[in-house]
């Protein structure tokens, strides 16, 4: 019976092993087994972030207690002992699992009833037991701990069940003066129990629980053993043994409970023991964080000087004439980029000198010649990965059309890609950063047909900067710093 309820219970557990491992080889993230959510990944030891694995010993009392001989008779106690030693596995911050093995001996006392009590006096016995079980773990503070409770987390109720398989030796004596009978045999009676699948146990019991470092917890622990057995006690093998120490109460299930105090030692390099995790009052102490964080900062702390809708904090031309329109930044714009900004450009869409108010002094041909100036415009703003020589793909349209313009250039003539950096960093490693930067750059104009015999690549790192008064970085503001990590295009 005890095997066949046995099997009962690990044959759903197979399926399920069964059914995870095949739901474990669906392929990428997110699948039809996932939550829908982008941010799914599987989970391993990399993404741990708590500990879930402790060993834990500990020792105490045994006393048999719902037993034909048991371990309280005639007001007094007979103290026996247990140890135990398990491995623990956190599930979630809620339950866990642990294989345990303990062992110990009760020590226990019964008077037969009538003339046969008499005779024999009272009989002492004792049981010598080892047992391995299976144990789940109820965290009923985690479970049932107030969203309301901010109190330090030290202390826990611990709840536990399981099944498991023992093993034990028993001998009673009494002072009967056949005692030593062998036909048939009568005392002393000795029992072997092997450790064997028809001798599973259960056990239930409740534990108290003090988190003493990361390292350490300490426990209280109070566990019922129903053993299933009634010559546990020692009283003879099965209900209707001889003497009849196992008819003394109608009970077929010697059952004892024992008290112990543990020691839990908590494994990993996390900081936290899962076990010792509170979901709600982590959410909240970030909601905390976030409610009562002073502002880093002060919008227009600096206020506008210059009065053209760009706080001074970010404002690159801080001194922007009156009436000016102004880009992102503040700066005043000039959309052809002839010098000139619009406010006192005569002719805003056509390039021109600055003596001739950004007007062209001769007539504009129909088609302008493009030439390197053209193609710098193109430049600006070409972007790396970074500490990378990698062009980002949000470049490849600028670099495209400077590709068009070189390809109308003099065939005969010669140009040169320039690399730079700011100031940050060595001068060895900017300069062999920008080469390689300036290299990149002529391979994809070369990709995209322009004439590579026309092209050389120069990597300057920080011995040319667009701003010199940028040496060192911190002494310029970081759109300084910006500008000067470029890549540009002259005619040598």
């Amino acid at each position: 019976m005890k095997l066949n309820l046995l099997l009962a219970l690990a044959l759903p557990m197979a399926f399920y092993a069964q059914s995870a491992s095949s739901n474990a080889n669906t392929g990428d993230y997110p699948n039809a087994y996932s939550s829908g959510s982008a941010n799914v990944h599987s989970f391993d030891n990399s993404s741990r972030l708590f500990r879930d694995w402790s060993v834990s010993f500990g020792g105490g009392g045994a006393f048999l207690q719902a037993a034909d001989v048991n371990s309280f008779y005639d007001g007094k106690v007979d103290f026996g002992w247990n140890g135990y030693v398990s491995l623990d596995k956190q599930i979630s911050h809620t339950f866990g699992m642990s294989v345990q093995y303990q062992m110990g001996k009760t020590n226990q006392k019964a008077l037969l009833p009538g003339a046969a009590g008499v005779a024999a006096g009272v009989a002492t016995a004792w049981t010598k037991y080892h047992q391995i079980s299976l144990l789940g773990d109820i965290n009923f503070s985690n479970l049932m701990r107030r969203v309301d409770n901010h109190s330090p987390y030290r202390w826990a109720l611990h709840g536990y069940a399981g099944i498991g398989f023992q093993g034990y030796n028993t001998l009673l004596l009494d002072n009967d003066m056949s005692r030593w009978s062998t036909t048939p045999k009568r005392i002393p009676i000795e029992i072997e129990q092997k450790l064997a699948l028809d001798s599973f146990f259960y056990q239930v019991g409740t534990g108290l629980k003090y988190n003493a470092s990361k390292l350490i917890d300490i426990e209280a622990r109070v566990m019922y053993i129903i053993t299933g057995d009634d010559s546990f006690d020692g009283g003879g093998w099965g209900s209707y043994a001889r003497p009849e120490y196992n008819a003394i109460t109608s009970g077929h299930s010697d059952n004892m409970f024992t008290a112990n105090l543990g020691v839990s030692f908590k494994l990993g390099n996390k900081l936290t023991h899962l076990t010792w995790y509170d979901p709600l009052q982590a959410a909240y102490y970030r909601t905390n964080v976030l409610e009562t964080k002073e502002p880093d900062f002060v919008v227009c702390e600096k206020g506008d000087q210059d009065n053209d809708g760009v706080c001074d904090d970010w404002d690159r031309q801080l001194d922007t004439p009156a009436g000016a329109r102004v880009d992102g930044a503040g700066v005043a714009l000039d959309m052809d980029l002839d010098g000139v900004i619009d406010l006192y450009d005569k002719c805003v869409t056509v390039p021109g000198p600055v003596e001739n108010n950004g007007c062209p002094v001769t007539a504009v041909a129909p088609v302008a010649t493009p030439g390197v100036s053209e193609v710098n415009k193109f430049f600006e703003g070409i972007e790396f990965e970074l500490n990378s020589d990698k062009i980002r793909a949000t470049s490849n349209d600028k670099l495209n059309q400077a590709a068009d313009i070189i390809k109308t250039l003099d065939a005969k003539s010669q140009f040169i890609v320039v690399g730079a950096t700011d100031a940050r960093g060595s001068a060895e490693l900017n300069k062999k950063l920008s080469q390689r930067r300036a290299d990149a750059v002529v391979r994809y104009l070369v990709s995209k047909g322009v004439n590579a015999g026309t092209l050389s690549a120069e990597g300057r790192g920080k011995t040319d900067l667009k701003y010199p008064e940028c040496d060192p970085a911190t002494k310029c503001p970081e759109w300084k710093n910006e500008a000067n990590r470029r890549v540009y295009f002259q005619q040598k």
